[in-house]
């Protein structure tokens, strides 16, 4: 029988690798970004063109490369990072595998440029599916600007699976975020088809973190510092009230490296405990850094994810100091027995003198002298009073006129009484006088109904959903919809991505009822929202219209519409647990099989099932 094991090709075993390491356009930004700052960059530029799928270039003024070791970078397994096994547990830099450069290069058309101080000419090699087709010497600037191009230009399968590029350019922009947030000693910028994004200048830590998510944020941030022989943490947490309903905004940093825990992150969650809203998640970004020999940072392609030798010392450090913190600035209450609120100075008079109260005391009284009915005690002259009583003698003229005769009566017929108006409910047939509840509610959740053929238990929460999602669709698409306007203009403050994707949803919004007055780089201004939205819950609408654009933009503009009003009516539905009139029962009922599609709920789930009288004796048989 003839052999059947043999080594793959170079180019094979490479594609191999880039399905590890190159997921999305993201990873490449991700490996490119990490390898200018191992350079020593100061300013790195970042490029996008077409959510990175037709180019993504990084120019950076670090070190550069020889000629030798530009061509030698695009090998597999080729790094100036590590020599030996040990070295892999002594890791202070970024990449050290050596498999990004060839991992790209064969999936891709890449062309570097790199010179270094000392040299007075640089060189540019050209590589597309790891195959080299030109090596040149060229001038160019110190440093290294490399430009990946038609990524998956070879692996059309690959490309295909990509999603829209909105979603691809949230992928490449959170990149950006985590690497720009770990190095704030590093200035960053990003051009995205020709317009700047970002520009970042070097800063501080809460500096950085404000130019990245605006302004509105330098309020929200409460400092987290502590250091200990095990661990060393700093960095900031968000405030309670500023929670929000999707987890963006966390960040954790091992020794500069962003990566993700669940372990980790479950300790800031017990940290608040009790001080966030039901659904919503704290903000934090805090870096943590602990000896490069107590971490295994080799265990996951991507090297987001670490494996900690003692994770339970550095889970009940991390929840204590964030815990320490939020008391330390008063938000979160501190239990002091032995301190007494009611007898703390006010602060205007800490700095006064207390005055001696003054007593005054009648030298004159005898408790034992005997009191005369005509006599009373002489007052001191400090209480000496004026009064005099009035004479009461004629108090029988109170009620001259009030005699009644025998004849006298009184009539009540043109008495009128005060009532409460009452007004009919909004549910109710005006013409209507009695009417007959066949309703009931079910642990606040389910509505039971009786129908001819047996019973009807419906889910609140996902009628009123489609309930809303046929109203708001016919509303965008009609374009007629009903306005309530703002006595005052709501001001709501998102980063720069967030109200790009406003901006691209505005007209639709406009659709349903919302009006803008201005839409800025980070603030959004309303005037008007829709007759059914509340303006406390506008924030909240917002929100979660644009963390589920983030994760699915349809590509169709009608498939944007449906999105939109899923989304508002996944916000706006009664939630599980509010209580419900009948009335309101009842209606919720009626507007529920006066829908196209009564059966399944915006997302495809099952609103009410029925179960026959059949059913209902088989259970007592």
């Amino acid at each position: 029988m003839a052999d059947i094991i043999q080594l793959l090709p170079d180019h094979v075993a490479n594609q191999i690798a880039a399905g590890e390491v190159v997921q999305r356009p993201a990873s490449v930004v991700k490996e490119l970004l990490e390898n200018a700052i191992d350079a020593g960059a100061l300013n790195i530029k970042l490029i996008i063109k077409d959510a990175g799928k037709t180019l993504v270039q990084v120019i950076d003024n670090g070190k550069g490369m020889s000629v030798t070791d530009a061509r030698l970078s695009f090998e597999r397994h080729a790094t100036s990072k590590i020599k030996n096994a040990d070295d892999l547990f002594l890791l202070n830099t970024k990449g050290f595998r050596g498999e990004a450069l060839a991992s790209i290069a064969a999936i891709a058309h890449v062309e570097l440029k790199t010179k270094q101080a000392k040299d007075d000419i640089g060189s540019s090699i050209t590589i597309a599916g790891s195959e080299v087709e030109s090596q040149e010497a060229i001038v160019t600037p110190n440093g290294t600007a490399i430009a990946v191009k038609n990524l998956f230009f070879n692996i059309p399968a690959r490309r295909n699976f990509l999603k829209s590029n909105t979603v691809e350019l949230r992928h490449i922009v959170d990149e950006f975020h985590r690497v720009a947030l770990a190095h704030p000693d590093i200035s960053f910028s990003m051009f995205n088809n020709g317009s700047e994004s970002y520009n970042l200048p070097v800063s501080n830590y809460r500096q950085r973190i404000v130019n990245i998510f605006g302004n509105k944020t330098n309020e929200k941030l409460v400092p987290v510092d502590e250091d200990t022989e095990v661990l060393k943490i700093s960095g900031f947490v968000g405030k309670p009230e500023y929670a929000k309903k999707t987890r963006g905004e966390q960040y954790f940093f091992v020794n500069n490296r962003f990566i993700k825990s669940a372990y980790l992150n479950h300790a800031i969650a017990s940290a608040f405990d009790g001080l966030l809203k039901s659904g919503t998640h704290a903000s934090y970004f805090l870096n943590l850094t602990v000896n490069p020999q107590t971490i295994d940072i080799n265990i996951h392609p991507t090297k987001t994810e670490i494996k900690f030798d003692d994770e339970h010392t550095l889970y009940a450090l991390l929840r204590s100091a964030v815990k320490h913190s939020l008391g330390q600035f008063n938000i979160a209450p501190v239990l002091d027995f032995e301190r007494d609120a009611t007898l703390d100075t006010p602060y205007d008079y800490k700095a006064l003198k207390p005055n001696t109260p003054g007593v005054e005391v009648d030298r004159s009284f005898n408790p034992f002298k005997e009191e005369t009915p005509f006599s009373t005690p002489k007052p001191s002259q400090s209480y000496t009073t004026n009064y005099k009583k009035e004479d009461t003698a004629s108090w029988e003229n109170l009620y001259v006129g009030l005699e009644t005769k025998e004849n006298d009566h009184l009539d009540f017929s043109n008495i009128e009484f005060e009532k409460e108006e009452s007004t009919a409910s909004i549910f109710n047939d005006d013409n209507q006088v009695e009417q007959k509840h066949t309703t009931y509610q079910l642990h606040n959740k389910y509505i039971v109904s009786t129908i001819k053929s047996g019973m009807l238990i419906m889910d609140q929460h996902r009628a009123h959903q489609r309930v809303l999602y046929e109203d708001f669709l016919k509303h965008i698409t009609v374009k007629e919809s009903f306005s309530q306007q703002l006595l005052f203009p709501l001001q709501l403050h998102f980063t720069t991505q967030e109200v790009a994707i406003i901006k691209t949803l505005k007209d639709d919004l406009e659709s349903t009822g919302f009006a803008f007055s201005s839409l800025t780089d980070t603030l959004v201004e309303i005037t008007g929202v829709p007759v059914s939205v509340p303006e406390s819950e506008v924030s909240i609408i917002l929100e979660q219209l644009i963390s589920d654009v983030e994760n699915d933009v349809p590509d169709s503009h009608f498939s944007a519409t449906d999105l939109l009003a899923k989304s508002m009516a996944k916000s706006l539905a009664i939630k599980t647990g509010q209580s419900l009139e009948k009335d309101e029962q009842e209606h919720l009922v009626n507007k529920l099989f006066a829908c196209k599609e009564p059966n399944v709920s915006p997302t495809n789930r099952v609103t009410f099932v029925t179960m026959s009288v059949d059913e209902l004796d088989k259970k007592f048989i």
